[in-house]
């Protein structure tokens, strides 16, 4: 199919489309780490298998996968996303609640392999 042909599709058409790639499924891996910095421990995680091979859940496992960010990319794991630097409040500098480094993985797996 062209580009030209694409752009005159709708939104509905245009995502009934099959896959160029029918054979790559996506696993996410996000990983929440102590700070800002790629290369700080991980202290959180979780992961999505697009595969169908298995459905992992938070918590299913006692040992993080990487034991930091740097680590991940190392094994070819792509970053899509890191989290956003926000300071905190005055007087909040100690105050707990969610994870505020967080950053999403992706990896590209054939399921004919």
């Amino acid at each position: 199919m062209t580009a030209s042909t694409l752009s005159s599709l709708s939104v509905e058409e245009s995502f009934a489309v099959p896959s160029a790639t029918p054979h790559l499924r996506q696993q996410l891996l996000v990983l929440y780490l102590g700070t800002s910095a790629l290369d700080s421990d991980v202290i959180g995680w979780t992961r999505y298998d697009g595969t169908g091979r298995s459905r992992p859940t938070m918590g299913d496992s006692d040992e993080a996968p990487y034991a930091t960010g740097l680590d991940a990319l190392l094994d070819g794991w792509r970053l899509l996303q890191m989290s956003q630097l926000l300071g905190h409040e005055h007087g909040h500098e100690y105050t707990t609640g969610y994870l505020p480094y967080e950053f999403l993985f992706e990896r590209l797996v054939d399921i004919t392999a």
